[in-house]
This record gives C-alpha cells, sequence and structure tokens, in this order.
C-alpha cells in the first residue's frame, strides 16, 4: 500500500447541509445521506442513524488520518431525535466516539452494535448500550433490528484486531425491510440474509475504498460486487454509500460511481434500481 500511488482527491467538495424531510403518512421510512457510511433512517416507530461519523478525520489523531473531503449532509444540529444508533463495528471511519457521545447526550438512544463493542462503547460514557451476535434480534430497540453478518474485521489499535465482532443489519420499519451492509467483502452471506430474512426492500450498500484488490477484495466489496450483493438480496432498490467523504484507498473519488454504472450495465440491473443520492439526498420508502 505504501508503494500505491494514490489518486489525488479534492481538497474539498462542497455540500450544502438540509433538513432531513419528515416520513409522509403511508411512508414505511425517509432515508437520508449524510456522508460515507451514515444514514438517517426516519421511521413511525423511532428514528434510526447508521455508523455516525461526524468527525473531521477517520482517525484517532486530531492532526492526521483520513480527512473529510465532504462535510455532512445534515448538520448535526438538525438531526431529528434519534432512537437508536447502529453501529456496525470499530473502525475509525465508522465508530467516531466523538459523535456517538454527542448523540448519547442529546437524545438518550440506544446504541446496537455485534459483540463485544459494549465495553468500548461504555469506555465512552454511552448509557444504553446492547451488543448482539449475527441473526439475534434487539430487545431494546423500538423497532426490530437484527444484526446479521458481514466479512470484514476490527480494530481500533495493533493490538487488538479481532476481538470484537463486526456485522450488517435488518431494520424492518412499516412492513418494509431495509439492509445495511456496514463495511464487508463480497461471500455467501447475502444470499443467506436473503434466505433468513427474506427479500429486502432497500439496501444500503458500500461501493467505495476497495483499492488495490489483492488487498481490499476480502474485506470491501468494489461496485461490481455490490451491485451482486443487490441482486443476491433480492433488494427492491440499493442505495450506494462508503464513497467520496474521506479517501482511504487509493482509487479517484469519482471512481465508485463510474465503476457503478459499469456494474449495471454487466449485470443488467436498472440505474432505477440500484443508485446513489446526493450528500443530503433523500428517498421515499
Amino acid at each position: 500500500m505504501l508503494l500505491t500511488r494514490p489518486e489525488r482527491w479534492p481538497r474539498s467538495v462542497p455540500v450544502t447541509p438540509v433538513r432531513p424531510p419528515a416520513p409522509e403518512r403511508g411512508e414505511a421510512a425517509v432515508v437520508t445521506f449524510i456522508g460515507h457510511a451514515t444514514l438517517l433512517i426516519q421511521t413511525a416507530q423511532g428514528n434510526v442513524i447508521t455508523d455516525p461519523v461526524y468527525a473531521q478525520r477517520a482517525s484517532p489523531l486530531s492532526f492526521a488520518g483520513p480527512r473529510r473531503v465532504r462535510q455532512p449532509g445534515v448538520s448535526f444540529e438538525d438531526l431529528p431525535p434519534i432512537a437508536a444508533v447502529l453501529v456496525s463495528h470499530n473502525h475509525y471511519d465508522h465508530c467516531d466516539l466523538a459523535t456517538l457521545r454527542a448523540l448519547d447526550q442529546r437524545f438518550h438512544p440506544v446504541f446496537l452494535t455485534p459483540l463485544a463493542n459494549r465495553a468500548l462503547l461504555e469506555s465512552a460514557g454511552l448509557r444504553r448500550v446492547e451488543d448482539l451476535d449475527w441473526w439475534q434480534e434487539s430487545k431494546t430497540a423500538p423497532l426490530p433490528v437484527t444484526v446479521t453478518p458481514a466479512q470484514h474485521f476490527s480494530a481500533r489499535g495493533p493490538f487488538d484486531r479481532n476481538r470484537a465482532l463486526w456485522g450488517s443489519f435488518v431494520v424492518e420499519a412499516g412492513g418494509r425491510r431495509v439492509f445495511f451492509g456496514g463495511d464487508t467483502g463480497y461471500g455467501p452471506h447475502f444470499r443467506e440474509v436473503r434466505a433468513r430474512c427474506g427479500p429486502v426492500d432497500l439496501a444500503l450498500l458500500p461501493i467505495g475504498a476497495y483499492e488495490p484488490r489483492w488487498f481490499m477484495k476480502d474485506i470491501h466489496v468494489n461496485p461490481d460486487e455490490a451491485v451482486r450483493a443487490h441482486v443476491d438480496l433480492e433488494a427492491g432498490l440499493s442505495i450506494g454509500m462508503h464513497f467520496g467523504t474521506f479517501q482511504l484507498t487509493p482509487e479517484g473519488i469519482d471512481a465508485p460511481l463510474v465503476a457503478l454504472a459499469a456494474a449495471r450495465v454487466a449485470h443488467q440491473v436498472r440505474e432505477a434500481d440500484f443508485r446513489t443520492l446526493d450528500f443530503g439526498g433523500s428517498l421515499r420508502l
């Protein structure tokens, strides 16, 4: 990786933050893309936020590490009341303790996370943490949430690799299923989620941070594999995430979008069925 020359990203890309629209009568959810793997899922049973990171760097250091190129599409102050927070694993671009503390102080939500992440979250002062194994359903969330598998790894530092579990989530709202993929490589777990949980109405799938493939293929899907996951899940609609925010790998800032367009053609998937949202963009489910 040190010998790989990365594509140059712009220093910043303008984003105009929005106030997320509320669900209207008869809608199961409104989903808003905030940035990277942070999405807001508003439902009648309560609002959910995924892997919330409002930090300026995806790093344990405030002065080094991947820097935010696009600001969040929804300002922290404009978030609606949050009832549940999904934390897929403990990497810094998915688990920002300062953001989690701020959410806890403001909304007192329940934090749902795979096994053995409880100690980390409670060490940050979070008061309501439930950690779950794959296929376990939350007992504390205001709506049905199940932790499902992912193909990834965990670490906060050099000495704790794979000491905590990683995962994805299936959220049920208004009779619809929303799958949040977290971070994952491609594997049979997408078909297993479909077999055990049923077809997915909306899949939130990572499409960025995938090069070089010899290094990343086991832990990060590329856009072609994300489209294959969309097919495996029998998703009615998929939204790409995990791109264009922090430069974690060498590909260019727009490479995931170009590759996603090619993957749709290769797998005969319509653009309407697998697309991306603008930063701050929303869809109604």
